[in-house]
């Protein structure tokens, strides 16, 4: 019964993504990005700048999406790469562009998420959340076995 229970949980949480990032995509159509490209805006904007393999750990997002993303939104002028200390290393900003655009994109997923949580209470948000955030401190990134 447990195994069954388990099953239907991940099955949902799975399906809940799905549809979160359906609507994000959605809503972020009008601007020619997708759900993923606004995930590297996001952190990019909230975290600073960063190398490519900074921005996979935080998002687990292995290297090959991750390059296309990158490589997508340098093409329409929203990140670039830029030197870092090592010669070797290259690390991943806005551009000015972007950070001129960031409020209209913010404002669509906003909008977006408030469709979504206009009929949760405060209180199951905030739960939900708190139940999350101590879960996934307690998932390994998965990033570890990726050293081959």
């Amino acid at each position: 019964m447990i195994i069954v229970a388990n099953h239907t949980l991940f099955h949902s949480i799975h399906q809940l993504s799905r549809l979160l990032k359906k609507h994000a995509d959605n809503a972020l159509k009008p601007f020619g990005l997708y759900s993923a490209q606004w995930s590297v805006i996001y952190v990019l904007k909230t975290k600073g700048t960063l190398t490519q393999t900074e921005l996979c750990e935080y998002l687990s997002v292995e290297a090959p999406p991750m390059t296309r993303n990158i490589q997508r939104l340098v093409k329409q002028g929203y990140v670039k790469k830029v030197q870092g200390k090592d010669k070797r290393m290259k690390k991943i900003e806005l551009t000015e562009k972007a950070h001129q655009e960031f409020p209209k994109w913010e404002e669509a997923i906003t909008q977006t998420n408030e469709m979504f949580l206009e009929n949760f209470p405060e209180s199951s948000q905030k739960q939900l959340y708190e139940l999350i955030s101590s879960w996934m401190a307690e998932i390994p990134s998965g990033q570890e076995n990726n050293d081959e």
